[in-house]
């Protein structure tokens, strides 16, 4: 999880990821955000996450970000 935190907090350091539950309502990532994201996970995290995986509940936290790629290493 810290890897991802800081991740994010490379993007956005203003936010506190660790309690923010509304990253995609409230537009604090845009699509560019993401893009980046995903781009900085499949390397970090030696994962790929299809354009099916990519929806709004999943980036929406930290949290759901990070059960997406827990998930995503459990398939490989």
């Amino acid at each position: 999880m810290e890897d991802l935190l800081e991740i994010l907090s490379d993007l956005h350091p203003e936010v506190d990821f660790e309690t923010c539950g509304s990253l995609i309502d409230d537009k604090i990532l845009d699509s560019f955000d993401i893009v980046s994201i995903i781009s900085e996970i499949n390397d970090q995290f030696d994962i790929t996450i299809s354009a099916e995986k990519i929806t709004p509940d999943n980036f929406n936290s930290a949290k759901a970000i990070y059960a997406l790629i827990r998930e995503l290493e459990d398939e490989e």
